[in-house]
């Protein structure tokens, strides 16, 4: 599907909360039903749409119950200006492409309000460029433009590649809630009500999952709260 495709598609406000509601932890129809307030015959119309976009997957679990999850990371982009509108939509980067080996950056960025191209930063210089000039600078910027992209989709990639590896590693619980846990507490050590706060998850379920963490000794409780180890 292309971008154009799923712009609409995601145009439809119900659709983008069962998104936002699958990225927090895989549902069944029911339970996504009850969460938007609409009935299981529309829930079940929009996961169809959301399964043949492949943006959503399913799986049926020992009780014959449905669940739905989303499939994989995908970056949709809209660009509006005066001069261009445009969308554009990527996949994340495999995990084994190398950047170390790719000069993704072609350009050197110049001091605040210049371009990078020569370095100075005088009005008047910039005001007495030609129009061919310009546009080398406009299709150099461009490039850059491009490049930057590329970055984004390589760690995007990465960003995937390290949740999947923490959701096998957890033995217990939510694999998403335990990574947003951990996720907060790379940022400051909080008590249990702070980080509550940051994951948006009831303070009774994130003690739990912190308890369960420092007994694997991943993280631990001192003056400041609840933190990584050093």
């Amino acid at each position: 599907m292309d971008s154009a495709e799923l712009l609409d598609l995601l145009g439809n406000a119900n659709r983008r909360r069962i998104l936002r509601l699958l990225a927090r932890k895989p549902c069944y129809v029911t339970e996504i039903s009850e969460y938007l307030g609409v009935s299981p015959k529309a829930v079940i119309d929009h996961l169809k749409k959301l399964e043949e976009a492949g943006l959503v997957k399913s799986r049926v679990d020992q009780k014959r119950r449905k669940y739905f999850s989303i499939s994989r990371a995908l970056r949709l982009e809209v660009s509006v200006s005066p001069y261009d509108f445009g969308t554009k939509s990527a996949y994340p980067a495999s995990s084994g492409l190398d950047m170390t080996r790719w000069r993704y950056l072609s350009i050197e960025v110049g001091r605040e309000g210049g371009d990078g191209a020569n370095g100075d930063d005088d009005g008047e210089l910039r005001e007495a460029e030609g129009l061919s000039e310009m546009a080398r600078k406009l299709r150099r910027l461009e490039r850059l433009e491009n490049e930057l992209s590329m970055a984004q989709r390589w760690a995007q990639g990465r960003v995937t590649d390290l949740r999947e590896r923490i959701a096998e590693a957890v033995e217990e619980g939510d694999p998403r809630l335990v990574t947003a846990v951990l996720r907060a507490l790379a940022d400051e050590p909080g008590d249990t009500e702070a980080v509550s706060r940051r994951v948006e998850a009831p303070p009774r379920v994130v003690e739990q999952v912190l308890t369960e963490l420092a007994g694997r000794d991943v993280i631990i409780e001192d003056d400041e709260g609840w933190r990584l180890p050093e």
